[in-house]
Protein backbone atom coordinates (compact mmCIF):
# COMPACT_ATOMS: atom_id res chain seq x y z
CA UNK A 1 0.00 0.00 0.00
CA UNK A 2 2.81 2.41 0.84
CA UNK A 3 4.63 1.85 -2.45
CA UNK A 4 1.46 2.25 -4.48
CA UNK A 5 0.65 5.43 -2.61
CA UNK A 6 4.04 6.92 -3.39
CA UNK A 7 3.76 5.95 -7.03
CA UNK A 8 0.36 7.55 -7.38
CA UNK A 9 1.26 10.83 -5.70
CA UNK A 10 4.87 11.84 -6.04
CA UNK A 11 6.11 11.15 -9.59
CA UNK A 12 2.83 11.18 -11.46
CA UNK A 13 1.75 14.54 -10.05
CA UNK A 14 4.93 16.03 -11.57
CA UNK A 15 4.29 14.19 -14.82
CA UNK A 16 0.80 15.65 -15.13
CA UNK A 17 2.11 19.16 -14.49
CA UNK A 18 4.83 18.66 -17.08
CA UNK A 19 2.35 17.52 -19.72
CA UNK A 20 0.16 20.57 -19.10
CA UNK A 21 3.16 22.93 -19.25
CA UNK A 22 4.47 21.49 -22.51
CA UNK A 23 1.10 21.76 -24.25
CA UNK A 24 0.63 25.29 -22.92
CA UNK A 25 4.01 26.41 -24.25
CA UNK A 26 3.41 24.78 -27.64
CA UNK A 27 -0.02 26.37 -27.87
CA UNK A 28 1.28 29.86 -27.07
CA UNK A 29 4.19 29.52 -29.50
CA UNK A 30 1.94 28.13 -32.21
CA UNK A 31 -0.50 31.03 -31.77
CA UNK A 32 2.29 33.58 -31.83
CA UNK A 33 4.16 32.16 -34.81
CA UNK A 34 1.46 30.76 -37.08
CA UNK A 35 0.19 33.96 -38.67
CA UNK A 36 0.50 35.03 -42.29
CA UNK A 37 2.91 37.65 -43.68
CA UNK A 38 0.40 40.54 -43.66
CA UNK A 39 1.68 41.90 -47.00
CA UNK A 40 0.03 44.48 -49.25
CA UNK A 41 -2.01 43.21 -52.23
CA UNK A 42 0.06 42.58 -55.36
CA UNK A 43 3.13 41.32 -53.49
CA UNK A 44 5.08 38.20 -54.41
CA UNK A 45 5.12 35.65 -51.59
CA UNK A 46 8.27 33.54 -51.39
CA UNK A 47 8.16 30.17 -49.62
CA UNK A 48 11.38 28.27 -48.93
CA UNK A 49 11.73 24.58 -48.18
CA UNK A 50 14.81 22.37 -48.22
CA UNK A 51 13.62 19.23 -46.44
CA UNK A 52 12.04 15.93 -47.43
CA UNK A 53 8.53 15.93 -48.84
CA UNK A 54 6.23 15.04 -45.97
CA UNK A 55 3.37 16.32 -43.84
CA UNK A 56 5.43 19.26 -42.52
CA UNK A 57 6.24 20.55 -46.00
CA UNK A 58 2.66 19.88 -47.05
CA UNK A 59 1.31 21.92 -44.12
CA UNK A 60 3.75 24.78 -44.73
CA UNK A 61 3.13 25.10 -48.47
CA UNK A 62 -0.62 24.82 -48.03
CA UNK A 63 -0.53 27.59 -45.41
CA UNK A 64 1.68 29.74 -47.62
CA UNK A 65 -0.54 29.41 -50.67
CA UNK A 66 -3.64 30.14 -48.58
CA UNK A 67 -1.98 33.26 -47.16
CA UNK A 68 -1.08 34.44 -50.67
CA UNK A 69 -4.67 33.95 -51.81
CA UNK A 70 -6.02 35.82 -48.77
CA UNK A 71 -3.60 38.72 -49.36
CA UNK A 72 -4.41 38.85 -53.10
CA UNK A 73 -0.75 38.24 -53.95
CA UNK A 74 0.61 38.66 -57.48
CA UNK A 75 2.29 35.24 -57.32
CA UNK A 76 3.81 32.62 -55.07
CA UNK A 77 7.40 31.47 -55.57
CA UNK A 78 8.34 28.16 -53.90
CA UNK A 79 12.11 27.83 -53.57
CA UNK A 80 12.59 24.07 -53.51
CA UNK A 81 15.48 21.77 -52.64
CA UNK A 82 14.44 18.22 -51.78
CA UNK A 83 15.66 14.62 -52.14
CA UNK A 84 12.06 13.37 -52.36
CA UNK A 85 9.67 11.92 -49.84
CA UNK A 86 6.17 10.57 -49.37
CA UNK A 87 3.91 10.04 -52.35
CA UNK A 88 0.81 10.84 -50.26
CA UNK A 89 2.18 14.27 -49.29
CA UNK A 90 3.33 14.82 -52.86
CA UNK A 91 -0.21 14.33 -54.13
CA UNK A 92 -1.60 16.79 -51.60
CA UNK A 93 1.01 19.42 -52.48
CA UNK A 94 0.36 18.94 -56.20
CA UNK A 95 -3.38 19.38 -55.57
CA UNK A 96 -2.72 22.62 -53.66
CA UNK A 97 -0.56 23.99 -56.47
CA UNK A 98 -2.90 22.95 -59.29
CA UNK A 99 -5.92 24.33 -57.48
CA UNK A 100 -4.30 27.57 -56.30
CA UNK A 101 -6.12 30.83 -57.03
CA UNK A 102 -2.79 32.59 -57.39
CA UNK A 103 -0.01 31.90 -59.94
CA UNK A 104 2.64 29.55 -58.54
CA UNK A 105 6.27 29.29 -59.62
CA UNK A 106 8.48 26.50 -58.27
CA UNK A 107 12.13 27.52 -58.29
CA UNK A 108 14.71 24.76 -57.80
CA UNK A 109 17.22 26.79 -55.83
CA UNK A 110 20.03 27.43 -54.84
CA UNK A 111 22.83 26.24 -57.12
CA UNK A 112 23.54 22.61 -56.34
CA UNK A 113 19.95 21.99 -55.21
CA UNK A 114 17.72 19.27 -56.61
CA UNK A 115 14.09 18.46 -57.19
CA UNK A 116 14.53 14.72 -56.97
CA UNK A 117 11.84 12.06 -56.83
CA UNK A 118 8.74 13.71 -55.30
CA UNK A 119 10.23 17.11 -56.05
CA UNK A 120 9.83 16.39 -59.77
CA UNK A 121 6.05 16.20 -59.43
CA UNK A 122 5.90 19.40 -57.37
CA UNK A 123 8.05 21.34 -59.83
CA UNK A 124 6.13 20.12 -62.86
CA UNK A 125 2.80 21.08 -61.25
CA UNK A 126 3.67 24.79 -61.03
CA UNK A 127 2.47 27.41 -63.51
CA UNK A 128 6.15 28.23 -63.95
CA UNK A 129 8.82 25.57 -63.41
CA UNK A 130 12.19 27.28 -63.00
CA UNK A 131 15.65 26.00 -62.15
CA UNK A 132 18.81 27.72 -61.00
CA UNK A 133 22.06 26.90 -62.84
CA UNK A 134 23.78 23.83 -61.45
CA UNK A 135 20.58 22.16 -60.24
CA UNK A 136 18.95 18.91 -61.35
CA UNK A 137 15.53 17.32 -61.52
CA UNK A 138 14.21 13.76 -61.93
CA UNK A 139 14.91 10.22 -60.71
CA UNK A 140 11.29 9.84 -59.63
CA UNK A 141 11.04 6.04 -59.70
CA UNK A 142 9.20 4.63 -56.66
CA UNK A 143 11.36 2.58 -54.32
CA UNK A 144 10.73 0.40 -51.29
CA UNK A 145 11.28 1.37 -47.69
CA UNK A 146 14.83 0.07 -47.57
CA UNK A 147 15.88 1.89 -50.74
CA UNK A 148 15.68 -1.16 -53.01
CA UNK A 149 13.38 -1.59 -55.98
CA UNK A 150 9.90 -2.70 -55.02
CA UNK A 151 8.76 -6.27 -55.86
CA UNK A 152 7.64 -6.86 -59.45
CA UNK A 153 3.85 -6.97 -58.95
CA UNK A 154 3.78 -4.07 -56.53
CA UNK A 155 6.28 -2.19 -58.67
CA UNK A 156 3.96 -2.38 -61.65
CA UNK A 157 1.00 -1.04 -59.69
CA UNK A 158 2.92 1.82 -58.10
CA UNK A 159 4.70 2.80 -61.29
CA UNK A 160 1.48 2.82 -63.27
CA UNK A 161 -0.06 5.04 -60.62
CA UNK A 162 2.87 7.48 -60.53
CA UNK A 163 3.15 7.46 -64.34
CA UNK A 164 -0.50 8.43 -64.57
CA UNK A 165 0.07 11.22 -62.03
CA UNK A 166 3.07 12.68 -63.85
CA UNK A 167 1.26 12.45 -67.21
CA UNK A 168 -1.79 14.24 -65.84
CA UNK A 169 0.43 17.01 -64.45
CA UNK A 170 2.23 17.32 -67.79
CA UNK A 171 -1.08 17.54 -69.65
CA UNK A 172 -2.42 20.27 -67.36
CA UNK A 173 0.76 22.36 -67.58
CA UNK A 174 1.64 21.59 -71.20
CA UNK A 175 4.99 19.98 -70.45
CA UNK A 176 6.86 17.15 -72.15
CA UNK A 177 4.89 14.15 -70.95
CA UNK A 178 7.35 11.55 -72.26
CA UNK A 179 10.42 13.15 -70.69
CA UNK A 180 8.64 13.47 -67.35
CA UNK A 181 7.31 9.93 -67.54
CA UNK A 182 10.84 8.62 -68.08
CA UNK A 183 11.82 10.08 -64.69
CA UNK A 184 9.42 7.50 -63.26
CA UNK A 185 9.88 4.52 -65.59
CA UNK A 186 13.63 4.83 -66.15
CA UNK A 187 14.70 7.00 -63.20
CA UNK A 188 15.94 9.65 -65.62
CA UNK A 189 17.37 12.87 -64.20
CA UNK A 190 18.12 16.11 -66.04
CA UNK A 191 20.35 19.08 -65.54
CA UNK A 192 18.79 22.54 -65.65
CA UNK A 193 19.80 23.06 -69.29
CA UNK A 194 18.59 19.59 -70.34
CA UNK A 195 15.28 20.13 -68.55
CA UNK A 196 14.68 23.37 -70.47
CA UNK A 197 15.60 21.77 -73.80
CA UNK A 198 13.22 18.87 -73.15
CA UNK A 199 10.42 21.21 -72.05
CA UNK A 200 10.38 19.69 -68.56
CA UNK A 201 10.79 23.15 -67.03
CA UNK A 202 10.25 26.61 -68.47
CA UNK A 203 13.57 28.39 -68.04
CA UNK A 204 16.72 28.88 -65.97
CA UNK A 205 17.07 31.86 -63.62
CA UNK A 206 20.21 32.84 -61.76
CA UNK A 207 18.35 34.48 -58.88
CA UNK A 208 14.92 35.51 -57.66
CA UNK A 209 15.01 38.91 -59.36
CA UNK A 210 15.73 37.31 -62.73
CA UNK A 211 12.85 34.91 -62.21
CA UNK A 212 10.40 37.71 -61.40
CA UNK A 213 11.57 39.73 -64.41
CA UNK A 214 11.14 36.69 -66.65
CA UNK A 215 7.52 35.95 -65.66
CA UNK A 216 6.47 39.62 -65.61
CA UNK A 217 3.71 40.27 -68.18
CA UNK A 218 2.96 36.59 -68.78
CA UNK A 219 -0.59 35.32 -68.63
CA UNK A 220 -1.78 32.24 -66.76
CA UNK A 221 -5.15 30.59 -66.44
CA UNK A 222 -6.01 29.54 -62.91
CA UNK A 223 -8.05 26.51 -61.87
CA UNK A 224 -11.20 28.63 -61.65
CA UNK A 225 -10.75 29.70 -65.28
CA UNK A 226 -9.70 33.22 -64.34
CA UNK A 227 -6.90 34.64 -66.47
CA UNK A 228 -4.21 36.65 -64.74
CA UNK A 229 -1.47 38.83 -66.21
CA UNK A 230 1.50 38.82 -63.87
CA UNK A 231 3.05 42.07 -62.68
CA UNK A 232 6.07 40.90 -60.75
CA UNK A 233 9.02 42.93 -61.99
CA UNK A 234 8.59 45.71 -59.44
CA UNK A 235 6.35 43.91 -56.97
CA UNK A 236 7.00 43.85 -53.25
CA UNK A 237 8.68 40.59 -52.22
CA UNK A 238 7.53 39.00 -48.96
CA UNK A 239 9.36 36.01 -47.50
CA UNK A 240 6.80 33.85 -45.73
CA UNK A 241 9.12 31.44 -43.96
CA UNK A 242 8.25 28.51 -41.74
CA UNK A 243 6.83 29.40 -38.34
CA UNK A 244 8.63 28.35 -35.18
CA UNK A 245 6.32 25.36 -34.73
CA UNK A 246 6.77 24.29 -38.35
CA UNK A 247 10.55 24.53 -38.01
CA UNK A 248 10.40 22.55 -34.79
CA UNK A 249 8.23 19.91 -36.43
CA UNK A 250 10.56 19.79 -39.40
CA UNK A 251 13.51 19.31 -37.06
CA UNK A 252 12.02 16.42 -35.09
CA UNK A 253 10.08 14.86 -37.98
CA UNK A 254 12.82 12.27 -38.22
CA UNK A 255 12.20 8.60 -37.37
CA UNK A 256 15.66 8.33 -35.80
CA UNK A 257 14.89 11.18 -33.42
CA UNK A 258 11.46 9.66 -32.74
CA UNK A 259 13.09 6.33 -31.85
CA UNK A 260 15.60 7.97 -29.50
CA UNK A 261 12.92 10.03 -27.77
CA UNK A 262 10.61 7.04 -27.44
CA UNK A 263 13.39 4.82 -26.03
CA UNK A 264 14.91 7.37 -23.66
CA UNK A 265 11.45 8.50 -22.51
CA UNK A 266 10.39 4.92 -21.73
CA UNK A 267 13.66 4.27 -19.89
CA UNK A 268 13.29 7.43 -17.82
CA UNK A 269 9.69 6.62 -16.88
CA UNK A 270 10.78 3.12 -15.85
CA UNK A 271 13.53 4.57 -13.63
CA UNK A 272 11.00 6.90 -12.00
CA UNK A 273 8.60 4.03 -11.34
CA UNK A 274 11.20 1.86 -9.60
CA UNK A 275 12.59 4.89 -7.73
CA UNK A 276 9.52 6.99 -6.90
CA UNK A 277 10.25 10.50 -5.77
CA UNK A 278 13.40 11.07 -7.84
CA UNK A 279 11.28 13.39 -10.04
CA UNK A 280 13.81 14.30 -12.74
CA UNK A 281 13.62 11.00 -14.69
CA UNK A 282 9.83 11.17 -14.63
CA UNK A 283 9.71 14.77 -15.86
CA UNK A 284 12.31 14.09 -18.56
CA UNK A 285 10.51 10.89 -19.57
CA UNK A 286 7.15 12.59 -20.04
CA UNK A 287 8.70 15.40 -22.10
CA UNK A 288 10.61 12.90 -24.25
CA UNK A 289 7.50 10.76 -24.86
CA UNK A 290 5.40 13.81 -25.75
CA UNK A 291 8.05 14.92 -28.24
CA UNK A 292 8.30 11.37 -29.60
CA UNK A 293 4.59 11.20 -30.36
CA UNK A 294 4.76 14.78 -31.61
CA UNK A 295 7.41 13.59 -34.07
CA UNK A 296 5.45 10.47 -35.02
CA UNK A 297 2.34 12.58 -35.66
CA UNK A 298 3.99 14.14 -38.71
CA UNK A 299 5.56 11.00 -40.20
CA UNK A 300 3.92 7.69 -41.10
CA UNK A 301 4.48 5.04 -38.43
CA UNK A 302 3.23 1.64 -37.33
CA UNK A 303 1.59 1.24 -33.91
CA UNK A 304 2.94 -2.32 -33.69
CA UNK A 305 6.45 -0.84 -33.66
CA UNK A 306 5.53 1.52 -30.81
CA UNK A 307 4.02 -1.36 -28.85
CA UNK A 308 7.12 -3.53 -29.26
CA UNK A 309 9.44 -0.71 -28.16
CA UNK A 310 7.40 -0.10 -25.00
CA UNK A 311 7.20 -3.87 -24.39
CA UNK A 312 11.00 -4.05 -24.66
CA UNK A 313 11.34 -1.78 -21.63
CA UNK A 314 8.77 -3.83 -19.73
CA UNK A 315 10.95 -6.89 -20.33
CA UNK A 316 14.06 -4.99 -19.24
CA UNK A 317 12.32 -4.13 -15.97
CA UNK A 318 11.11 -7.65 -15.38
CA UNK A 319 14.65 -8.95 -15.90
CA UNK A 320 15.78 -6.95 -12.87
CA UNK A 321 12.96 -8.09 -10.58
CA UNK A 322 12.36 -11.60 -11.92
CA UNK A 323 15.69 -13.41 -12.43
CA UNK A 324 15.49 -15.32 -15.73
CA UNK A 325 19.13 -15.86 -16.59
CA UNK A 326 19.00 -13.12 -19.21
CA UNK A 327 16.01 -14.50 -21.14
CA UNK A 328 13.78 -11.51 -20.42
CA UNK A 329 16.58 -9.03 -21.11
CA UNK A 330 17.43 -10.76 -24.39
CA UNK A 331 13.75 -10.69 -25.29
CA UNK A 332 13.76 -6.95 -24.62
CA UNK A 333 16.66 -6.41 -27.02
CA UNK A 334 14.88 -8.46 -29.72
CA UNK A 335 11.60 -6.58 -29.11
CA UNK A 336 13.40 -3.23 -29.38
CA UNK A 337 15.03 -4.17 -32.69
CA UNK A 338 11.79 -5.54 -34.14
CA UNK A 339 9.91 -2.47 -32.91
CA UNK A 340 12.41 -0.17 -34.56
CA UNK A 341 12.15 -2.08 -37.83
CA UNK A 342 8.34 -2.07 -37.78
CA UNK A 343 8.01 1.54 -36.62
CA UNK A 344 8.58 2.98 -40.11
CA UNK A 345 8.01 -0.07 -42.29
CA UNK A 346 6.73 0.81 -45.74
CA UNK A 347 8.16 4.34 -45.68
CA UNK A 348 10.61 5.68 -48.27
CA UNK A 349 14.30 5.85 -47.24
CA UNK A 350 13.97 9.46 -46.06
CA UNK A 351 11.55 8.28 -43.37
CA UNK A 352 13.33 5.08 -42.34
CA UNK A 353 15.22 4.39 -39.11
CA UNK A 354 18.96 3.92 -39.47
CA UNK A 355 19.84 0.26 -38.95
CA UNK A 356 23.12 1.26 -37.31
CA UNK A 357 21.35 3.52 -34.83
CA UNK A 358 18.84 0.79 -34.02
CA UNK A 359 21.47 -1.89 -33.44
CA UNK A 360 23.67 0.49 -31.44
CA UNK A 361 20.76 1.60 -29.27
CA UNK A 362 19.67 -1.98 -28.60
CA UNK A 363 23.23 -2.99 -27.73
CA UNK A 364 23.70 -0.01 -25.39
CA UNK A 365 20.41 -0.60 -23.55
CA UNK A 366 21.15 -4.32 -23.34
CA UNK A 367 24.55 -3.53 -21.80
CA UNK A 368 22.94 -1.16 -19.29
CA UNK A 369 20.39 -3.80 -18.27
CA UNK A 370 23.17 -6.41 -17.97
CA UNK A 371 25.24 -4.07 -15.79
CA UNK A 372 22.28 -3.38 -13.51
CA UNK A 373 21.39 -7.06 -13.39
CA UNK A 374 24.95 -8.08 -12.42
CA UNK A 375 24.97 -5.54 -9.59
CA UNK A 376 21.54 -6.62 -8.39
CA UNK A 377 22.66 -10.26 -8.30
CA UNK A 378 25.83 -9.29 -6.44
CA UNK A 379 23.80 -7.43 -3.83
CA UNK A 380 21.44 -10.39 -3.46
CA UNK A 381 24.34 -12.76 -2.72
CA UNK A 382 26.01 -10.50 -0.11
CA UNK A 383 25.79 -11.67 3.49
CA UNK A 384 23.35 -9.95 5.81
CA UNK A 385 24.50 -6.49 6.86
CA UNK A 386 22.05 -6.07 9.74
CA UNK A 387 20.99 -8.24 12.70
CA UNK A 388 22.83 -10.28 15.32
CA UNK A 389 24.18 -12.66 12.65
CA UNK A 390 26.56 -9.95 11.47
CA UNK A 391 28.65 -10.43 14.64
CA UNK A 392 29.97 -13.84 13.53
CA UNK A 393 33.58 -13.62 12.43
CA UNK A 394 34.19 -10.29 14.11
CA UNK A 395 36.73 -9.50 16.83
CA UNK A 396 36.17 -8.97 20.58
CA UNK A 397 38.45 -8.32 23.60
CA UNK A 398 38.37 -10.51 26.74
CA UNK A 399 37.54 -8.45 29.87
CA UNK A 400 37.46 -11.29 32.41
CA UNK A 401 39.21 -14.62 32.06
CA UNK A 402 37.14 -17.10 30.09
CA UNK A 403 37.33 -20.41 32.00
CA UNK A 404 35.33 -21.26 30.03
CA UNK A 405 32.87 -18.37 30.67
CA UNK A 406 33.37 -14.70 31.31
CA UNK A 407 32.88 -11.34 29.65
CA UNK A 408 34.15 -9.84 26.41
CA UNK A 409 33.98 -6.29 25.09
CA UNK A 410 32.44 -6.08 21.64
CA UNK A 411 31.04 -3.18 19.62
CA UNK A 412 31.02 -0.85 22.64
CA UNK A 413 29.17 -3.29 24.92
CA UNK A 414 29.93 -6.07 27.45
CA UNK A 415 28.81 -9.54 26.35
CA UNK A 416 28.67 -12.88 28.12
CA UNK A 417 31.01 -15.21 26.27
CA UNK A 418 32.11 -18.85 26.39
CA UNK A 419 35.45 -20.11 25.18
CA UNK A 420 35.57 -23.10 22.86
CA UNK A 421 39.36 -23.53 23.31
CA UNK A 422 39.87 -23.69 27.07
CA UNK A 423 40.86 -20.78 29.30
CA UNK A 424 41.54 -17.45 27.61
CA UNK A 425 43.20 -14.73 29.65
CA UNK A 426 41.98 -11.16 30.13
CA UNK A 427 43.15 -8.75 27.44
CA UNK A 428 43.44 -11.37 24.69
CA UNK A 429 41.62 -10.89 21.40
CA UNK A 430 39.13 -13.47 20.27
CA UNK A 431 36.92 -14.21 17.23
CA UNK A 432 33.17 -14.73 17.60
CA UNK A 433 32.13 -18.12 16.16
CA UNK A 434 28.50 -18.48 17.27
CA UNK A 435 25.67 -16.42 18.70
CA UNK A 436 23.03 -17.92 21.00
CA UNK A 437 20.67 -15.20 22.12
CA UNK A 438 22.83 -12.82 24.14
CA UNK A 439 25.67 -15.33 24.67
CA UNK A 440 28.66 -15.52 22.35
CA UNK A 441 30.96 -18.41 21.66
CA UNK A 442 34.53 -17.35 20.87
CA UNK A 443 37.94 -18.72 20.04
CA UNK A 444 41.46 -17.34 20.06
CA UNK A 445 42.34 -15.06 17.17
Amino acid sequence: MTILGRLSLTPFRSLRLTIAAVFLVLGVVGFACGGGPGALPGAVHVLTTDSVVGPVMEQYLDRGIDAAEDEDAAAVVIRLDTPGGLLSSTRDIVQSILGAEVPVAVYVYPRGARAASAGTFITAAANFAVMAPGTNIGAASPIASGGEDVPTTLEKKIKEDTRALIRSIADVRGRNSQALEETVTEARAYTAREAVELDVVDFVAGDLDELLDSIDGREVTLESGRQVTLQTADAEVVFNNMSFVERFLDLIADPNIALLLLSLGSLAIFIEIINPGVIFPGVFGVIALILAFFSLSVIPFNWAGVGLIVFAFVLFGLEIFVPSGGILGGGGVVALILGGLLLTTGNPPEFQISRWLLIGLAAALGAIVLFVLVNVMRIRTLPAQVGIETTIGREAVVRTTLDPEGFVFFDGEMWTAESTEGAIQEGERVIITEVHGLRLKVKRQ
